[in-house]
């Protein structure tokens, strides 16, 4: 457990707590898009790196790969065509696509102002992006022409032919580390008091490096005060409001925002508007059991209104101690706009 506050709206160079507002970070600009990077090897002690990538109708990249990344893309705002080798589908907010090492993949905006987030394990298929220097002050792509395709730093290029878009509804995950696309609100469902747990990724599509989990979430209170020993926990906030507390410092996070907890940071979060959506990242798998134990499958793919009881999920914390869960005391007070 440590007791570092959270450094706000810069990279910290040092795996230690901090919060991104959203658009915030190291800012690039290739082939007509916009790359932000939020996470770098040295930021996360080479757990993972991750970017949102901001462009008009048009650009693209074309297919390539990373021979040692497991990769995951988060359709955030617009549309976007993605290709895997033989296979293609149009992407609208909540889908996403999931790629394994030495995969090859390539998308392309359909609408301005389109946003994908690309998070990447381990640490690294950014380095050489976030290591030329040639940083930007804008936040916002440049207006006018797009140009060709670039190739990401680092990648490897392939020479394939881009299939025709399927309306296929890809709804489950793989048994394995296969690519796939999802759509949004599908994959594998667990139903909490008052929200819903959705699985973008597990741990064995990843080789163990991570998985990925969205919350629906109706208004709640701060929960317990907790930390974790083994793993790294990041909240992006899809929509809605959410407080985290950090270290005893409360943090607004709205549409866009990102805070990254190392292991060891204490911390709690609470929901103050109606059908917010959290979205996790955590490195590695080791917590993905806690959503299984404390949640109950479901089919449906939102929460019910009205069922706060924080008894259901502490008995799973229970019955099943060995979750890389310390508790540290109950529940903060909110203290920052309490009124809001």
């Amino acid at each position: 457990m440590h007791t570092l506050a959270p450094v706000l709206n810069s990279l910290p160079g040092e795996p230690v707590p901090y919060y991104l507002a959203s658009g915030e970070g190291l800012r690039f600009e290739q082939g007509g898009l916009l790359w932000t990077v939020i996470a770098r090897t040295r930021d996360t002690g080479g757990l993972f790196d991750a970017a949102f990538v901001l462009g008009p109708r048009g650009a693209e990249v074309p297919f390539h790969s990373f021979p040692a990344h497991q990769r995951s893309y988060y359709v955030f705002e617009g549309s976007a065509q993605f290709w895997l080798p033989g296979e293609s589908r149009v992407l609208v907010p909540g889908d996403s696509v999931h790629v394994p090492p030495g995969t090859p993949v390539a998308y392309r905006m359909l609408s301005h102002l389109t946003r994908v987030l690309c998070y990447s394990a381990p640490g690294g298929a950014l380095d050489e992006l976030a290591g030329k220097g040639n940083a930007v002050e804008h936040h916002i792509y440049s207006a006018g022409e797009i140009g060709g395709p670039v190739l990401p730093d680092g990648a490897v290029p392939h020479d394939l032919p881009k299939a025709a878009a399927s309306e296929q509804w890809d709804d489950t995950l793989p048994s394995g580390a296969d690519a796939y696309f999802l759509r949004s609100r599908t994959g594998d469902r667990r139903g909490w008091p008052d929200a819903v747990n959705s699985f973008l990724v597990r741990g064995r599509n990843t080789g163990g490096r991570y998985f990925a989990v969205n919350t629906l979430a109706a208004p709640q209170p701060y929960i317990i005060r907790h930390f974790h020993q083994r793993h790294t926990e990041n909240f992006v906030c899809l929509s809605g409001r959410i407080w985290l507390w950090v270290n005893g410092e409360e943090i607004l996070l709205t549409a866009g925002d990102f805070l990254h907890a190392p292991a060891g940071t204490v911390h709690s979060f609470a929901v103050t508007a109606h059908n917010t959506q959290l979205l996790g990242l955590l490195t590695s798998d080791i917590f993905e059991p806690f959503f299984d134990v404390t949640g109950a499958p479901t089919g449906d793919h939102v929460h019910t209104e009205g069922l706060i009881d924080p008894s259901v999920v502490m008995g799973g914390m229970a019955a099943n101690p060995d979750l890389d869960v310390v508790v540290v005391g109950g529940p903060p007070e909110r203290v920052r706009a309490a009124g809001l």
